[in-house]
Formats: C-alpha cells, structure tokens, sequence
C-alpha cells in the first residue's frame, strides 16, 4: 500500500465512521469480556455498554459525521436499564414503567423497522 491509500487515522485528522463502528465494537467485547471475567453483575454491565454506544455516538459528533439513531438509542436504553437496576428498581412492579416499558420497546421497534423499510432502495 503506498502512501495514497491510506486509510483514515487519527494523525491526520480524518476519522470515517467505519473506523468508530471498529473501534466501539473493539471496546464493546473487551468490556463484555471485563463484566464476565469480574463478575459485576447487570447493572454495571448495561451501564457500561451503554456508555460505550453513547461514546460512539459522540465521537461521531466530535468528528462530524452522521449519528446512528440505533446507537443512540441503545445507549439510552442500556444505561437506563444499567441504572434501574443499580438503584434495583424494577420496572415491572412501578406501576408507570410497568405499562411503558413493554409499549416503549414496540415503539422503537417498529421505528427501526420503518426507517429501515424507508433507506430500501426503490426498484
């Protein structure tokens, strides 16, 4: 490879979104592998692959390039799950988040589905 086709590094500047994808999936087995091997339990795992996705996503910001809305929602998602159940509170016995929770799931669900059925080229 000469020096033309380098790919995008942090030396220079340039920072694609393939290479925070690479990075953030890099991190995110590490951690899963540091949760399994010292036994922190749930809570602490889900914050923490949460604060690994939100980190992705600002490092996206930082480097202006476009957000990932799965990202951004599995970051929220698995941080409010990491911290529910650090604080043990349990989402189905609330009685607010009980009847939410299920729906607010169904909800993003279908959203993913829909801007992935909107993205689908036409023929």
């Amino acid at each position: 490879m000469n020096g033309s086709e380098q790919g995008p590094t942090l030396s220079t500047g340039r920072v694609s979104a393939a290479t925070i994808d690479a990075a953030g999936w890099g991190l995110f087995f590490i951690w899963v592998g540091i949760a399994f091997l010292t036994h922190v339990g749930w809570g602490v795992g889900l914050l923490g692959v949460g604060i690994l996705a939100l980190g992705a996503q600002a490092a996206r910001k930082y480097f202006a390039l476009k957000l990932d809305r799965f990202g951004l929602v599995l970051g929220i998602v698995c941080v409010a799950a990491g911290v529910l159940l650090l604080l043990d509170i349990r989402a189905d016995t609330a009685p607010v988040l009980a009847g939410l929770m299920p729906l607010l799931f169904i909800v993003v669900g279908i959203a993913i589905l829909v801007s992935v059925w909107r993205r689908r080229p036409r023929e």
